[in-house]
């Protein structure tokens, strides 16, 4: 009895180490919080899908660390509250990461549970707001409005040679925080707003937003509002005949934008801090490999969730190993390169809130397409501006 009982402790102990080593290469779960219903369905969808392609490509070659990544997707149906308790759900679960949401409104209270969970979160969003509350596990994939508006003023006031702006905005966080940070720079640039216009999310009926736009008589109107809501108001600027620039941010230049307004989004001009038609080779294979995979054509938000997991991949491997806190602490002023990682697309630096800093583009639509006009510098490098290379 006694040799069996060493007998079977020497087994034992023979696979402990196995056991071990299997329990090290389970997989790290990764959250995917995405608007994939509700009134951010295009913005959610497309960046969930580009969180899914960038840690499919991952797990391809071999993982982070040699660990296999498992994105777990969760529906927040556009509804802050429902993003809040599914944030919840992923402390709870143990993720190592939360990509998104989208939505500011969303994020604004999401990002508390990750935060206190002390579970990096990267998001789409873009209000100031987000990273100004001093969250160390926030980062965002796209440039903050504080950070975008001066570049797309100055080129108003160069390029455009408007002295008057009618404001068109959404009235959430989103389109609150683009309102506040556009009227700053505008002002910064000695340009007058004429006319300060809110709408209300999901609304589709801009007749009388463009009468506004119209009798405000100013040189150009800045459009601020989400993609459902840009088509709408293009198609009435159209209708309506309006002949004078029509200049956005990111969310009026998207791809769903350009397929529903169609010819009506023709001519317009704007700022896009990522865009699938950027002439970068990086780009250009992300372009190709999302439209492989899904059998449509990405915008801005596919390319955010596709950035996100690459730099999740490269800092942890800074890090070494998968730990939150080391997580948070090396991605403060961290700069990666796009040769060095393809995958994050564009050169990129942090700061020590969580903004980044890179280069984006001045485009105008022609043809469902974004042609470019000019390349802007990083915000911290913007006393040159070189002209795009067409």
């Amino acid at each position: 009895m006694k040799k069996f009982g060493r007998l079977l402790a020497a087994m034992l102990a023979l696979c402990t180490p196995i056991f071990s080593a299997a329990q090290q290469q389970s997989p790290v779960q990764v959250v995917a919080l995405a608007e994939l219903s509700g009134g951010g369905t295009i913005a959610g969808t497309n960046f969930k899908n580009g969180v899914e392609l960038g840690f499919k490509e991952i797990n391809a070659a071999g993982g982070i660390l040699d660990r296999q990544i498992e994105v777990v997707s969760f529906d927040t149906q556009t509804n802050p509250e429902m993003a809040k308790t599914l944030a919840q759900k992923a402390a709870d679960m143990g993720a190592y990461a939360v990509m998104g949401p989208v939505f500011s409104d969303s994020t604004i209270v999401s990002m508390q549970e990750t935060q206190r969970a002390e579970i990096p979160n990267f998001t789409g969003s873009e209000a100031d707001e987000i990273t100004m509350q001093g969250n160390p596990y926030v980062f965002r994939t796209s440039l903050a409005q504080s950070m975008a508006m001066p570049k797309l003023a100055r080129y108003i006031k160069d390029s455009v040679r408007a002295k008057s702006v009618a404001l068109v905005w959404v009235n959430n966080e989103f389109g609150r925080g683009g309102r506040d940070a556009m009227t700053k720079a505008l002002q910064e640039q000695g340009i007058k707003v004429a006319a300060d216009i809110s709408t209300d999310p999901q609304q589709e009926d801009f007749a009388s937003v463009v009468l506004q736009v119209q009798q405000s008589n100013a040189d150009a109107v800045f459009v601020y509002l989400t993609e459902e809501e840009s088509a709408h108001c293009l198609r009435e600027l159209h209708k309506q005949g309006y002949g004078k620039p029509i200049i956005g941010e990111t969310t009026l230049l998207g791809q769903k934008v350009l397929e529903l307004a169609g010819e009506a989004a023709n001519g317009v001009l704007g700022h896009v801090g990522l865009t699938p038609d950027a002439l970068r080779p990086t780009i250009r294979d992300f372009d190709n490999k999302f439209i492989k995979e899904y059998n449509y054509k990405s915008d801005h938000n596919g390319m955010k969730g596709y950035i996100a997991a690459y730099v999740l991949k490269a800092v942890t491997e800074k890090v070494g190993e998968f730990d939150s806190k080391a997580f948070a602490e090396a991605m403060k002023g961290v700069s990666l390169s796009a040769e060095e990682y393809p995958g994050i697309l564009l050169d990129v630096q942090y700061d020590d809130k969580g903004d980044l800093d890179r280069e984006s583009f001045i485009v105008r639509v022609s043809g469902g397409r974004h042609q470019f006009i000019a390349t802007l510098p990083p915000l911290a490098d913007s006393s040159a501006e070189a002209p795009a290379q067409q």
